[in-house]
């Protein structure tokens, strides 16, 4: 009271409005209008396709650990692989006005303008994997794509000690993914000046693809020693290839994503048809992690990107990870 006293007597009109504000006036809105441990909440996830095993593993985990939310209804879109039905489902999901969007874009740019209208209406927007342009979405949770192929180059250096020629199967090169495996094997590799990349090209992610190009690399290219590939699918195809070449055991094949399971990379390495893959995360459990910071816990702020970890799969571990499950 003497402080208030003090100030009108000084006249001071400022330190008057600011010695009546509480600390909370300063205090930060939470992300959404509506939150909290009560209520119930609709998470629609729009995913790219459901044809990719990586993305299909996505699913899976999405839909196990969902269940630890009771709050949480999981609607997943499949975007079959084309735009055009991908802005098609997202637009369904801003006029159910789902409480949250998760996405992982087919291509940044086309999904772009339909994310960014959802992001200004007020629905938070997790992308996960793949981002737009633009920066209009509230979090991008993935694995660090450059720095997984920059350690994938660096592996390769390693299994070509004397050098040798090269090749890369990109995959789809519209997507952020493919872009940034692309340029992270090409500087990890590097290190070995005795290397030539003497074939690039894109894949699309695709299995039948891979076996195609790859044949054709294998053509052009006779004395390849190694193959990297952005995702396990392309090195499966890749593996085909080589086979129906006469090939195996000249050609070392390195994958990505590190997927479970007879028909993944893991399986894969420990049998000793390919040298390596690398584990690239679903982001499942980080994703529904922020959905419960922004709709139960009315956080004010949540990261703007968060990188999960990875991890490389080669002969010295791959039977163990593989028997575990």
């Amino acid at each position: 009271m003497k402080r208030i006293k003090a100030a009108l007597k000084g006249g001071g009109l400022l330190a008057l409005v600011t010695l009546s504000l509480t600390p909370n006036a300063w205090a930060a809105s939470p992300l959404v209008k509506t939150c909290g441990p009560n209520n119930q909440y609709v998470i629609g996830f729009s995913q790219a396709n459901f044809k990719e095993p990586y993305r299909a593993q996505v699913d899976h985990v999405m839909q196990t650990l969902v269940k630890n939310y009771p709050q949480f209804k999981l609607v997943i879109a499949d975007g079959q692989a084309n735009d055009n039905t991908q802005v098609s489902q997202v637009e369904n999901f801003l006029t159910q006005q789902v409480d949250i969007l998760f996405i992982s874009p087919y291509e940044a740019a086309p999904l772009t303008p339909i994310v960014s209208r959802v992001y200004k209406s007020g629905i938070p927007v997790i992308e996960l994997d793949r981002k737009t342009e633009g920066s209009d979405y509230t979090s991008f949770v993935s694995g660090d794509n450059r720095a997984i192929a920059k350690e994938a180059g660096e592996y390769a250096a390693t299994l070509l000690p004397d050098g040798g020629d090269v090749a890369i199967l990109e995959g789809l090169p519209s997507s952020s993914p493919a872009i940034e495996r692309l340029e992270g094997f090409k500087e990890g590799v590097a290190v070995n000046p005795k290397i030539k990349i003497v074939a690039v090209q894109p894949v699309d992610w695709m299995e039948d693809k891979a076996v195609t190009v790859f044949s054709a690399m294998l053509q052009a290219h006779p004395d390849i020693k190694l193959v990297y590939t952005s995702n396990d699918l392309a090195a499966a195809g890749a593996y085909i290839a080589v086979k129906q070449a006469g090939k195996l055991g000249q050609v070392k094949i390195i994958g990505t994503d590190g997927l479970p399971g007879p028909s993944g990379g893991i399986r894969a390495v420990a049998d000793g048809e390919w040298a390596a893959t690398f584990v690239y995360p679903t982001g499942a459990a980080e994703a529904l992690d922020l959905a419960k910071k922004i709709l139960i816990d009315c956080a004010t702020s949540v990261p703007r990107m968060v990188t999960v970890p990875t991890m490389r799969i080669d002969p010295t571990n791959a039977k163990a990870i593989y028997d575990k499950g």
